[in-house]
């Protein structure tokens, strides 16, 4: 019996709750305690390989403080939605290597290595 691939709906919906999670710098262990879950539900969720039922979708939106529409932009098909202005970040905190990066940085105490580390990423930017 093969396995089922994750919805792309479901995948985007997840990628889009694991954004906002992380723009508020909430692990997934505190947004699985608020939802009355565990932490490898919320990363069933946030990989798509579980799908969101509407009511808990609901209850996700009010814990990441955000209007529900927020987890359906730029899903194939529908309308933009109110939220094109955070798209650029969204994307970036959709990436694995988003989380590491951002923890990382803000563990820097110092302005000047955080100024370097901003350079260093504005110069390989420029040169790929």
């Amino acid at each position: 019996m093969q396995k089922k691939s994750p919805n792309e709906i479901d995948k985007h919906i997840g990628s889009r709750v694991r954004a906002r999670r992380i723009m508020l710098g909430m692990s997934q262990e505190k947004l699985a305690d608020a939802l009355g879950l565990t932490f490898q539900q919320v990363q069933k969720y946030e990989k798509g390989v579980n799908r969101i039922g509407a009511s808990r979708l609901l209850h996700i939106a009010g814990i990441l403080d955000v209007n529900i529409e927020f987890f359906f932009e730029g899903v194939p098909g529908l309308r933009a939605g109110g939220f094109s202005d955070d798209s650029l970040m969204a994307e970036f905190l959709t990436r694995s290597e988003s989380d590491r990066l951002v923890r990382g940085f803000l563990k820097l105490k110092d302005d000047e290595t955080r100024r370097r580390v901003a350079d260093l990423v504005d110069w390989l930017a420029s040169a790929s």
